[in-house]
């Protein structure tokens, strides 16, 4: 498997991670991205390391430092909120309105039955998305939209959740979320893609990479819309700092 390289300098590279390539190595086994690690070092000497996470199921941009000192200047920018970030979302609904912003604090709980998952609670830490309708297909019950998330916190499955409990539906094929636990109802995965990223520097230009429009996305029927203009970094120092380490 070739790992398409969206931007590369001497100190950052942003991959199109594939779908079903988990960032970290699971418990059980099995294929990761420190498989294709040799490959990603370009020359380098040192091998990249991801500066923040993706789901296993997610697809697109991740951003890894080619150096210790890259890490912790860009672990101090997600920190002081100079990440801007857009995904793509499948949702099999229609939204009564064609943009909005969702605040909703989320919370993790776990079960023996269910295992752990995050959920909508008064008393969680702030996560807050802006969305906006793409594309809308089909007719009657059965319609599927295409939606743009732009998170402006880093919370874990916050926008899983913020379809769900924001939009009205969960991620086309999400087997947490969905309507179904455990099985990935309507889509072999959980539909969601990591379009874009930009990460400003001191002293040297941003960085911004976008993922191409997956083509699982088109088989759902759904068309690449126009690229977007570059997220800007979501500034939001009254909400407190994102976590760190953890996927949409």
């Amino acid at each position: 498997m070739d790992i398409p390289i969206l931007f590369e300098d001497a100190e950052a590279l942003v991959i199109d991670k594939p779908a079903g390539l988990p960032v970290d190595r699971p418990k059980r086994g099995g294929p990761a991205l420190f498989d294709h690690i040799e490959q990603l070092k370009l020359g380098f000497q040192r091998p990249p390391v991801a500066v923040h996470r993706l789901d296993t199921d997610t697809s697109g941009c991740l951003l890894l430092a080619r150096n210790p000192k890259a890490l912790k200047r860009f672990n101090k920018a997600f920190e002081d909120r100079l990440v801007g970030k857009t995904y793509l979302a499948v949702i099999d609904f229609e939204p009564r309105e064609q943009s909005g912003t969702i605040e909703l604090a989320l919370s993790k709980i776990s079960s023996a039955e269910k295992g752990w998952r995050m959920i909508a609670a008064k008393k969680g830490k702030p996560a807050i998305s802006q969305w906006e309708l793409l594309e809308t297909i089909g007719d009657g019950d059965r319609k599927r939209s295409l939606i743009r998330f732009r998170p402006k916190t880093g919370r874990t499955h916050q926008l899983r959740v913020h379809a769900l409990q924001g939009l009205g539906a969960p991620l086309l094929g999400d087997p947490i979320y969905g309507p179904v636990h455990g099985q990935n109802k309507g889509a072999p995965r959980t539909m969601l893609h990591a379009e874009s990223i930009t990460v400003e520097r001191e002293g040297k230009m941003p960085i911004i990479a976008f993922a191409p429009f997956p083509e699982d996305f088109l088989r759902a029927g759904l068309s690449p819309p126009e690229i977007p203009a570059p997220p800007e970094p979501p500034r939001l120092p009254e909400i407190g700092l994102p976590e760190m380490g953890n996927g949409q």
